[in-house]
């Protein structure tokens, strides 16, 4: 048994019938380079039975400790059936790109069933040309970015070949699910844990509680951020007291910041890499700064086109791994995250992109001085039995009042070479994330080979039209290119 740690719990807090715990990511293959030149169930099934011994979360099943008295706990699936998670629909001709980008909507917007190990993959035939989709769900409490892509290294291949993979060691049999009564025990043994836990945060935690998303809208917050920064300075412990001063940017209103329905719009295309890198080099700026920017500038105009740009910058949150070298193969999530203002009130693409690079260089600086377990901390005060309820009905208080942020920006460097799966090479890898009551917006770029994919993922009450975000990046980016150019 292996316990989730309270930022996994978290995850699965947050869910309800409207808001959703998992990720995925959108792979588009050419099945030509493929033994017999295809790509189905059959071929993803065999691949991932002859791996599934070196992808420990894809045979882990939740339980629940009764009550809530502690949190849950993954363990292996004595009944596990692959044929469960692993299923194939099509689209109607021609299977263009809105098409596509319908099934995946729906299909993202189903719940996934907890009495299983929570993933699923759907292989999508009748795409253009022949290609074939994967669309793999899985939930974030299970892993995070990089977790995630060490479980991409492990099921796709560097060349179509593929490679040799050791047999899977003599299993033993398996160990039956624990009965509620067992679980109840083991929570109740817990229970004297919850004030060492919360005492061994509580340092950490509070020095960095004004940088989580949302701290910044509670009433008296930043008094006291102020009062707790001077109390360190009498005691003669300066260290990250200037991180306490609470951020003055407060997420102005805009379409997407409310209460969000249980159906999603998703949007996907690529974007040059190289064209990226070319303006990191004329500016003297960093990629992350370029796509924030081009991210920025897209969602700029596209409030613009609406009428409804705000006059103080929207706020972004920016996620980060924080998992260390030796952490590598522990699945679950080692995640913090930037708060930071991004200038969607500047009309010049090029002091927007500079604007950009001097806020997140700020916002670097800021996060370097902050405990890189600040989430799991801040998150160990919580009671499990009251996790759910909190965790719910805070961000929906927030997003009925204040926002705690405008949207998500998400940047994930990928593989520079090709990849294959089953023989089929990966064409390319759209991802699509979480969004929440208050952030109905949320962008995520992932770099493959020489493009950057965009996913677009929006609540479909308040985005009218995902794919016009995917446009003004476009926009964005050759305005710079022009700008660059000329220097």
């Amino acid at each position: 048994m292996r316990q989730l740690s309270s930022l996994d719990a978290q995850f699965l807090a947050v869910e309800s019938a409207r808001v959703y715990g998992h990720v995925a990511f959108l792979g588009i293959y050419d099945p030509s380079t493929a033994p017999g030149g295809k790509l189905g169930g059959p071929e993803v099934r065999a691949l991932l039975a002859e791996r599934l011994h070196l992808l420990p979360p894809l045979r882990w099943r939740l339980v629940e400790v009764p009550l809530g008295l502690d949190l849950p706990y993954w363990v292996e699936d004595p009944d596990f059936d692959l044929e469960f998670h692993i299923r194939e629909t099509a689209l109607p001709a021609p299977g263009d790109e809105r098409q596509l980008a319908e099934t995946v909507q729906r299909v993202f917007g189903r719940p996934l069933d907890r009495g299983r190990p929570l993933w699923e993959i759907y292989v999508i035939h009748g795409l253009e040309g022949g290609r074939v989709g994967l669309l793999t769900k899985i939930h974030h409490a299970a892993v995070d970015g990089l977790s995630g892509n060490e479980i991409m290294a492990i099921v796709l291949d560097p060349t179509p070949e593929g490679r040799t993979v050791s047999p899977p060691p003599p299993a033993a049999p398996p160990a039956r699910v624990p009965r509620d009564r067992d679980m109840l025990v083991r929570g109740l043994r817990g229970i004297p844990r919850y004030p060492l836990r919360a005492l061994r945060s509580l340092p950490r935690a509070v020095a960095g509680f004004t940088d989580l998303p949302g701290a910044n809208a509670l009433p008296g917050l930043p008094t006291l951020s102020h009062v707790y920064s001077r109390v360190r300075r009498t005691l003669g412990s300066d260290e990250g007291a200037d991180i306490l001063e609470v951020t003055t940017a407060r997420p102005p209103k805009t379409p997407f910041n409310g209460p969000v329905s249980p159906h999603r719009r998703f949007a996907f295309g690529s974007l040059s890499l190289d064209a990226v890198r070319q303006v990191r080099r004329e500016f003297g700026v960093t990629v992350n700064d370029v796509v924030v920017t081009l991210c920025a500038g897209a969602v700029r105009e596209w409030l613009q086109e609406r009428d409804a740009l705000p006059e103080d910058p929207l706020v972004a949150m920016i996620p980060m791994s924080v998992r260390k070298r030796d952490e590598r193969g522990t699945w679950g999530n080692r995640i913090s995250m930037m708060v930071v203002p991004i200038p969607t009130n500047e009309p010049d693409p090029a002091t927007r992109l500079r604007r950009t690079h001097e806020l997140l260089r700020s916002a670097k600086e800021r996060h370097s001085a902050l405990p890189a377990s600040l989430l799991t901390d801040a998150t160990a005060f919580i009671p499990p039995a009251v996790a759910s309820l909190a965790a719910r009905n805070t961000v929906d208080i927030l997003s009925r009042t204040r926002p705690p942020l405008n949207l998500v920006i998400s940047n994930v460097p990928g593989p520079r070479s090709s990849l294959y799966c089953a023989g089929a090479e990966l064409v390319a890898n759209y991802p699509l994330s979480v969004i929440v009551d208050g952030v109905g917006l949320n962008i995520t770029v992932v770099s493959y080979k020489n493009r950057v994919d965009f996913g677009i993922v929006g609540d479909r009450e308040q985005i009218d039209d995902a794919w016009a975000f995917l446009e003004s990046a476009g926009h964005a980016l050759q305005e710079l290119e022009e700008i660059g150019q000329r220097r």
